[in-house]
């Protein structure tokens, strides 16, 4: 059984776990478009397993796996929300942070070190819905990952990934905007080369066993300091899968 882990990422992240839950620190981007990135999962969801939204603990008796988890900032709203969230990474201190702040809000949420892949051959076809949230562009093989997320899918299963798309805007937007302008996110957090066209997602979902649902993309608003879902693809993108019976 292979594994698609890189270190030096890992590490990167490790480094900042005590500012995961911090809405003004290093994390502040994900803060700020995460509620409209479970807006977007949870709609899906909820047309999905027809469940009415008015309701509390709408998401009570669906299994979700939140893969790249890191500190849990959309597996524990998730979670919340009713649902039986696990969250999967790699790296110690973020899961430490993660089931240290799920404690302290009294949310359940089973977080668990392990790779995908190994974690795919233990559990397979076991969850209703499965996130995976800006990890794609950080691991070496992109590929292992989205195979991995299709053996864990139940047939049928909802599937979102969220990542950056391979442009000359997103190269102007993700690392001279965010990282070297606004100084949004640390420097060297995110690599151009590493990003992937949406065709290319697409592409290695289907040979998975996964078809495209619908897509959107989430834009920044320097101005009003607010991010929104929209049909822009060309920076940050949510694809939404469904794995096929």
């Amino acid at each position: 059984m292979s594994t698609t882990i890189n270190k030096e990422e890992i590490q990167k992240f490790s480094r900042l776990a005590d500012e995961w839950w911090d809405v003004n620190g290093k994390f502040k981007p994900l803060h700020m478009f995460n509620p409209v990135r479970i807006e977007y999962i949870t709609d899906k969801i909820k047309n999905h397993f027809k469940l009415q939204k008015n309701k509390g603990n709408y998401l009570k008796g669906v299994n979700i796996l939140d893969i790249g988890c890191g500190g849990g900032l959309i597996s524990e709203p998730m979670a919340r929300l009713g649902a039986k969230v696990t969250g999967i990474d790699m790296g110690q201190e973020p899961l430490t942070v993660a089931k240290l702040h799920s404690l302290e809000t009294s949310v359940p949420v089973e977080y668990i070190k392990v790779p995908a892949e190994q974690f795919a051959n233990e559990h397979p076809e076991r969850f209703d819905v499965i996130t995976c949230m800006e990890m794609l562009e950080h691991v070496p093989d992109p590929a292992s990952i989205i195979h991995a997320v299709a053996e864990l899918a139940k047939p049928g299963a909802d599937v979102f990934f969220s990542t950056l798309n391979k442009t000359p805007k997103a190269y102007l937007f993700a690392i001279v905007g965010a990282e070297k302008l606004l100084k949004m996110v640390p420097e060297g957090t995110h690599d151009h080369n590493k990003f992937i066209k949406p065709a290319q997602l697409i592409a290695w979902a289907e040979q998975a066993g996964l078809k495209v649902r619908a897509s959107a993309g989430l834009s920044y608003n320097p101005l009003s300091k607010q991010y929104t879902m929209n049909d822009d693809v060309s920076v940050n993108y949510m694809l939404h899968f469904e794995k096929l019976a």
